[in-house]
């Protein structure tokens, strides 16, 4: 006999062990990729190479590299509501499906944040590499960046998004009901990710700024965002992390300034 869901914490630990070794798989898989002579696809060329149609296959390398860096980045601080979302559904028979579905929609929610982002990235390199004073001074972008990061922790959209993704209980019974429930685990895997790229979109930018692919950059980010997420008061981390970036904003102006 099936017990309730909320009975069967148990049943988590095996998924919960399998997850663990997907993101760390997805780890060992960028330093593979980043260490070899592909690791081009792991930036913005893979966006240039695919605008100026080189094939497919490039905007396979891309989606797949993108999707490893969500996995190994994002995932972990998506867990507890995957996690939730699969105690309560652990009664049905597709619950493999429904969170099948659940991910599916997380992940094409980044993944269209990674070709829009990349795409925007490289028009501002091109008109970087068209403007004289860019050209010359090309820390002002840097300090750009730092300085969008640094401002947007203060902003009213970054706390919405942020108590949307640490409430993982509530945001399952605000987006997902009994009936047609492959198309509402789409649905809430599809608005998880619109609010967790709304609390997280700013940080992700700072890896364009400090070297795209690089992965000590990438853990440092990602355990700050899953610290914003899920720590008791993760909440209370964004204003000071905003101080931080605004202040390092304001110290890659000041030495691009003075070395001229």
């Amino acid at each position: 006999m099936q017990v309730p869901w909320t009975q069967t914490a148990d049943d988590n630990r095996p998924f919960l062990i399998v997850s663990v070794a997907l993101i760390v798989l997805a780890w060992i898989a960028l330093l593979v990729w980043g260490m070899s002579p592909w690791a081009r696809y792991l930036s913005h060329d893979a966006v240039d190479l695919i605008l100026h149609g080189s094939g497919v296959w490039v905007a396979g390398l891309f989606v797949g590299g993108w999707t490893l860096m969500v996995i190994a980045m994002m995932l972990p601080a998506s867990l507890p509501l995957i996690l939730l979302f699969r105690r309560m559904t652990v009664r049905h028979a597709d619950r493999g499906i429904l969170l099948g579905m659940l991910i599916g929609g997380y992940l094409v929610v980044w993944v269209a944040f990674g070709v829009a982002v990349h795409a925007a990235d490289l028009g501002i390199h091109q008109v970087a590499a068209a403007t004289t004073f860019l050209t010359a001074h090309p820390w002002v972008l840097v300090a750009g960046i730092f300085a969008v990061a640094g401002g947007y922790q203060f902003t009213e959209m970054k706390y919405r998004c942020l108590d949307k993704c640490r409430s993982p209980m509530s945001f399952i019974t605000s987006y997902w009901r009994g009936s047609a429930e492959w198309r509402n685990s789409l649905t809430l895997g599809i608005h998880h990710g619109i609010f967790c790229v709304g609390c997280c979109w700013s940080l992700m930018l700072l890896m364009f700024a400090v070297g795209h692919g690089n992965l000590g950059w990438m853990l440092v980010l990602g355990v700050v965002m899953g610290a914003e997420k899920n720590l008791k008061k993760g909440r209370a981390l964004a204003k000071p992390l905003g101080i931080g970036l605004l202040i390092g904003a304001g110290l890659i102006a000041g030495t691009g300034i003075l070395h001229g």
